[in-house]
């Protein structure tokens, strides 16, 4: 019995190893790694307007070191110091010497190349042999601008050479700090050698001739390239400070022969920095708009579209400036329609599209006077709100209003001046006109703007409400016999339509519980209060100003009580 019992117990005891055995497998980490789930598929988002190129990851940015005063000092100041110091250094030499007279010009000249070259051949030995370092950097600077000052003082100080041949070596010093900058990566030597090329024309003293055109064309082009490529956007703006006033220049000189040559090199000018501009934006695409790229696209828009017209009109030809203005306009919108595109910012389209409205606008003002100007702008601000809410952009409504605040002030400061008030209108078809168009177009906003900007939509109307209030007083004023001059019964008819219409606005106001008719109400009455006390006071003779204090106060008394019954809902009591 005993015998068995071991044996079932030892049984059991084997069972129970083995069990803990296997668990113990299973507990025991998994030497492969366990793939990983796979990555839920997002929901597909709404198309957006905007479509954008797919930037490639960017790592992580490094954690800044602390600056070293002496690593500063060392590494970067001595060298670029004394890069200065030799460059003066030779300029002194070359002073004392012309000074003394020890040489002569040539010698000196010649002897400028070939320590400029030779700085030039050690200052890369140095970097490509010797460890890249600013001491390298700065000496290649340094002969490069010493190349540069020599080159100008072979042509332009010395005349050893043609202006021509100066503008050879002057493309071929740039072409050497070009390549030397792109090789290196080295922003300081392609600011010292493009900068350089470009300011070729001006060092040789080449004048505005077709050949110092055509060099520093060739020199722009390059710079755009090479910021792009390498993407240094100060290059853009340095390339444009040193081209522009080189630029003017020779178009200023060759206008009055050359107008049509002058007008496209404007517009090669335009192109070349619009390509700038949005050439980087497309090679290092954001979401946000770079200061850099807005100022550069928007002081070449005002430049280009101010040129072409100077041009056009100092030649007499008024109508093909205008027409100037309106071309660059529409270059801008088609600019806008072409980025959105190309995968650039859609900050960047809005404001090439802004500045094609702000163009246009100003087009619209010199091509056009008077009720034509009024609908132009009107008509403009219409279209640039359908458009808005076409692509879904709110910010097109912003310049929609501005079109139709710019068609107001047309229409109220010149077609129906505030003096109309007064004296009455110069042209009552024009002013009646002008102020009906703006009135549709701003009700016409209203209703392009969406559900949820509905305080806009009351501001619009509101706007339209007050220009009809403004016709209907200028008229009444016309007709009540106002012809040049003011009259007793054209001001005691302003004060009795303002005191009317406001009084009328009051009791539709309660009647329909309407709280912006009640306030429009008191404000046409408190209106009408202020020109009879502060105008009407003393300007209408005796008869007049009793009428017209009688009527008003009739009026008043009576739009007190029904709006002391309406609000209170019983009869006032005796």
């Amino acid at each position: 019995m005993e015998a068995e019992v071991e044996t079932r117990l030892r049984a059991l005891e084997e069972r129970i190893a083995t069990l803990e055995s296997l668990l113990a497998e299973r507990q025991a980490p998994d030497p492969t790694p366990a793939a990983a789930p796979p990555a839920p598929v997002p929901a597909s988002a709404p198309p957006t307007p905007w479509p954008s190129r797919p930037s490639a990851p960017r790592p992580a940015p490094a954690l800044r070191e602390p600056l070293d005063l002496e690593q500063l000092l060392g590494g970067r100041l001595l060298a670029w110091v004394g890069g200065i110091a030799v460059v003066l250094a030779a300029v002194f030499f070359l002073v004392m010497a012309v000074h003394n007279g020890w040489i002569d010009e040539t010698a000196r000249v010649v002897l400028a190349f070939l320590g400029s070259t030779i700085l030039l051949s050690v200052g890369v030995w140095l970097y490509e042999r010797r460890g890249r370092t600013q001491a390298a950097l700065a000496a290649v600077a340094a002969a490069l601008a010493a190349l540069y000052a020599s080159t100008t003082a072979a042509t332009a100080v010395y005349g050893l050479v043609s202006p021509g041949v100066g503008l050879v070596l002057a493309g071929l010093v740039g072409v050497a700090g070009t390549a030397i900058a792109v090789r290196w990566g080295s922003p300081v030597v392609a600011g010292v050698g493009l900068v350089g090329a470009l300011l070729g024309p001006v060092l040789v003293d080449a004048g505005t001739s077709w050949t110092s055109l055509a060099f520093m064309a060739v020199a722009l082009v390059s710079t755009v390239a090479v910021l792009v490529w390498k993407r240094w956007d100060w290059l853009a703006a340095a390339a444009y400070l040193v081209s522009a006033p080189q630029a003017a220049h020779w178009i200023d000189h060759e206008r009055h022969v050359h107008i049509g040559a002058s007008l496209a090199v404007i517009a090669l000018f335009w192109i070349v920095f619009v390509v700038a501009a949005l050439g980087y934006e497309a090679r290092v695409p954001t979401s946000k708009l770079r200061i850099s790229s807005a100022l550069l696209l928007l002081v070449n828009a005002v430049v280009t579209a101010a040129a072409g017209w100077a041009v056009l009109d100092a030649d007499g030809n008024h109508q093909g400036a205008t027409a100037w203005v309106l071309a660059v306009a529409a270059a801008h919108v088609l600019l806008f329609a072409l980025s959105r595109r190309r995968g650039i910012s859609p900050e960047v389209g809005i404001l090439v599209a802004g500045e094609g409205a702000a163009l246009a606008a100003v087009g619209l003002a010199l091509a056009l006077h008077g009720t034509a100007l009024v609908a132009g702008w009107s008509v403009a601000g219409i279209v640039v709100a359908w458009a808005a809410r076409r692509g879904g952009d709110r910010r097109g409504y912003v310049a929609a209003a501005i079109y139709l605040a710019l068609a107001t002030g047309q229409a109220v400061i010149v077609e129906a001046p505030p003096q109309a008030l007064a004296y009455g209108l110069d042209s009552v078809w024009g002013a009646t006109t002008s102020l009906l168009l703006v009135t549709a177009a701003w009700l016409a906003l209203a209703r392009l703007l969406p559900a949820d900007l509905r305080e806009e939509g009351q501001i619009a109307q509101s706007i339209a409400a007050a220009l009809v209030v403004y016709l209907g007083s200028v008229l009444v004023v016309e007709l009540a016999g106002a012809d040049g001059s003011t009259t007793q019964s054209s001001q005691l008819a302003l004060s009795a339509f303002w005191a009317v219409l406001g009084f009328a606005a009051l009791v539709v106001g309660l009647v329909r519980d309407a709280r912006p008719l009640r306030i429009a109400g008191f404000a046409l009455l408190g209106l009408a209060v202020g020109k009879v006390f502060l105008v009407d006071l003393a300007a209408l003779e005796s008869a007049w100003r009793v009428a017209s204090f009688l009527a008003l106060g009739l009026l008043l008394l009576a739009g007190a009580f029904a709006y002391q019954r309406a609000r209170s809902g019983t009869r006032p009591r005796a």
